[in-house]
């Protein structure tokens, strides 16, 4: 199975509009991939929280009417990262969107933890509640965004709903980077699953990105990682591996908790 993960920078001189257009434009070249993902809230950049309500959209507002034709287009399975979604009866959302290769919508996810503390994503948007997982002809996705990395119990509930390959779309900031790479690693190791990390390059209003994408396997090898500045990370992978790996190695049935 090959994976392209596009690492896009995020940065104020360049509108929502035009870069909606320019990411469409890269899931378009991913022809030959058969899962392409892009980050968390790459629109309007994870930490630009005064354009939060602004930019926000319907679930079938103007960026997914854009990623469902690129996926169609490109004939891919795309994870189109995460949008800030308005909620006509409710709060903001920052939602993941998944798109089938005949660019249907297939899944969205409402991230379940809002990052902030007391301020930023934590007041200004509503907490999903959900689990989300995808069927893949290779593999089972399931679905987490940004900050969830730092909690395993989630990660615990998508393998016990059938997940193989936990996607990741992210805006992590470069202060905090080593905790990216340990945490995607841990996620992969603990509940032996391929994990695909992707994050944003450039700067969401005056805060570094931290890029370095990464794809890590079932026994924490990274296989491949990005660098700091946008590109799009190809990989390829075999999803059987997993399975392999838990037979081999089967931790998950000593589970007790």
């Amino acid at each position: 199975m090959r994976a392209s993960l596009i690492q896009i920078a995020v940065d104020e001189g360049e509108s929502v509009a035009s870069r909606r257009v320019r990411t469409a434009s890269l899931v378009r070249r991913q022809t030959g991939s058969d899962l392409v993902v892009l980050p968390e809230l790459w629109t309007t950049g994870a930490f630009a929280y005064e354009q939060f309500a602004q930019e926000a959209e319907p679930l079938e507002g103007p960026t997914y009417e854009a990623m469902a034709k690129a996926a169609s287009d490109a004939g891919v399975w795309l994870h189109a990262g995460s949008i800030p979604e308005r909620d006509p009866d409710g709060p903001l959302y920052n939602t993941s969107l998944v798109f089938s290769p005949s660019g249907d919508l297939a899944a969205a996810y409402r991230k379940i933890h809002r990052f902030g503390f007391d301020k930023g994503e934590a007041v200004l948007m509503g907490a999903g509640r959900e689990l989300v997982t995808v069927r893949l002809p290779a593999t089972t996705l399931g679905l987490a965004t940004c900050y969830d990395l730092r909690f395993p119990e989630l990660f615990r509930g998508l393998v016990d709903a059938g997940a193989e390959t936990l996607v990741v779309p992210a805006g992590w900031p470069e202060r905090r980077r080593a905790h990216w790479t340990l945490l995607a690693q841990a996620r992969a190791v603990e509940n032996q699953a391929f994990v695909l990390a992707c994050g944003t390059a450039g700067t969401h209003a005056g805060v570094p990105q931290a890029g370095h994408s990464i794809v890590v396997d079932p026994w924490g090898e990274v296989l491949a990682e990005a660098g700091p500045d946008e590109e799009v990370l190809m990989v390829e992978f075999d999803p059987a591996k997993v399975a392999a790996t838990r037979e081999q190695f089967p931790a998950l049935k000593d589970r007790v908790l």
